[in-house]
């Protein structure tokens, strides 16, 4: 049983972008390049000094100021950029922009997992049905499908998932099967069970917080152990995977893992947990932006 024996621990890193490059960071911010552009970003994990000096960090676009006491804030800029632009990762193309929540549309230390879902999908060699929960802009949507996979994206946001459809059609995958679902999370895997639905791989990227469409309260501490165990009924009798992604939350990545454990407890399999981070091109050292943790039947 998965729970059974010591975790396996990693660091997940996201080499092979061209589009994306943390510069720098430190001083509880980052300095990244999106596509043509570069931006300052906060980040409570940067503790330590920048590298680069404050002229290098003042050449950058754009810098989000947070507010004191919300999630949200506001963008300065520095100088006029495009509204959004077309990024690009491994045949995938999506639209980036700033959002009024200091993302970019992408979370560029995903790229790990796309490439390792795509990976899953390909070595079974068999038709495989994919539930991604919290799906965002689609992009492990995409990933997925780009690898034959029939996807159910479910997001609670109307705008975002006219955001993910867009970057379909960038990639050209409008050819593939992927069911857009304008809908709480939790309610729906709830009603997939009650249909006698089954999928093969799970993606769950949970915020801390949320609220559905129809005002449904989602909180991490309280929810997800409920969610991972309606996603457990959904299980096909011999699925591929599971990725579970978390960020800013008190949780730890033996918390994730424990839970996770729970859910694919009778397939066997590998698990591991630890966190997802980006390395500044320049000197290599890492940024730890999510924890996670990932099973697969292989």
């Amino acid at each position: 049983m998965p729970g059974s024996y010591q975790p396996e621990f990693v660091l997940l890193s996201s080499p092979d972008w061209t589009d994306y490059e943390l510069i720098d960071s430190g001083a509880g911010a980052k300095l990244e390049r999106f596509g043509p552009y570069r931006f300052v970003r906060p980040e409570p994990q940067a503790i330590w000094q920048p590298t680069l000096g404050e002229r290098e960090w003042r050449r950058a676009d754009a810098t989000f100021r947070a507010d004191a006491d919300a999630e949200g804030g506001r963008w300065a800029f520095n100088r006029p950029i495009e509204p959004q632009w077309v990024m690009h990762y491994k045949g995938l193309s999506f639209w980036a922009q700033p959002t009024p929540f200091r993302h970019m549309g992408v979370f560029p230390e995903q790229a790990n997992q796309w490439d390792w879902v795509r990976s899953r999908i390909e070595a079974s060699r068999r038709p495989a049905r994919v539930l991604n929960l919290f799906g965002y802009t689609g992009i492990a949507s995409l990933a997925a499908a780009s690898a034959g996979a029939s996807v159910t994206h479910v997001d609670a946001s109307k705008k975002t998932i006219g955001w993910a459809r867009e970057n379909q059609a960038l990639s050209g995958l409008e050819d593939r099967p992927i069911r857009w679902i304008l809908d709480d999370a939790l309610k729906f895997v709830q009603r997939e069970v009650r249909r006698g639905a089954q999928y093969d791989g799970f993606i769950i990227d949970p915020p801390p917080f949320g609220r559905g469409p129809k005002g449904e309260i989602w909180r991490i501490d309280e929810s997800l152990p409920e969610l991972l165990g309606a996603c457990r009924e959904l299980m096909s009798a011999e699925p591929l995977f599971v990725v579970l992604t978390a960020y800013a939350i008190r949780f730890s990545a033996l918390s994730l893992y424990y839970l996770l454990s729970e859910m694919v407890a009778d397939f066997g399999g590998g698990l591991e947990g630890g966190e997802a981070v980006i390395a500044e091109q320049r000197t290599g050292r890492l940024l730890s932006t999510a924890i996670f943790a990932r099973w697969s039947a292989e």
